[in-house]
């Protein structure tokens, strides 16, 4: 029977494996931006919590993503769950440093299931992974414009309310 639920999904056992990785890799992202935001509420950081809400909801689509597109090709999506979600950072500089790591790691993670694709020829799920390159593309963008504030502005003096207050204008392109 087990066979026979195999040849009804598209996907291959290990690709399957990885993209309920990444649902997981996801969810853990939400998870750790509402951290973010979180913080940078405590902090008096308005500008940067509301940066991060917006990060926190991407993730979680990002997720449901992944997800339905599981669940669309015959495959088991498995909910996950989340814990290990750091509550507390050293300063507002490692928040974004944080961000940006989240985002490189993403970024490999999505390469790593294409180039399994590859391999296995699975050139629908290939054409799936396109849309999410496009995105870690501006997100990683973004994560690192953000941290170049702390660089270009500096943190002294008001610095780092110069660089909350700018933190909604960093975009990719023509947003």
């Amino acid at each position: 029977m087990k066979d026979l639920m195999r040849l009804r999904s598209l996907l291959g056992t290990e690709v399957e494996a990885l993209l309920n990785n990444q649902i997981k890799m996801e969810a853990y992202n939400s998870s750790v931006y509402l951290a973010m935001a979180s913080w940078c509420d405590r902090n008096g950081f308005d500008y940067s919590a509301d940066h991060f809400y917006k990060q926190a909801e991407d993730e979680r689509e990002h997720m449901l993503r992944f997800f339905k597109y599981v669940s669309d090709m015959g495959g088991t999506a498995v909910s996950p769950s989340v814990d290990g979600i750091p509550q507390e950072f050293e300063s507002f500089r490692e928040v974004f440093e944080s961000a940006l790591e989240l985002e490189v790691k993403t970024t490999q993670a999505i390469n790593n299931i294409a180039d399994k694709c590859y391999k296995e020829k699975d050139h629908v799920t290939v054409e799936f992974l396109n849309w999410f390159h496009k995105e870690q593309r501006e997100e990683e963008y973004v994560a690192r414009r953000c941290l170049e504030l702390f660089e270009v502005i500096g943190e002294e003096g008001t610095g780092r309310w110069e660089i909350d207050k700018a933190i909604p204008s960093v975009s990719y392109g023509n947003e």
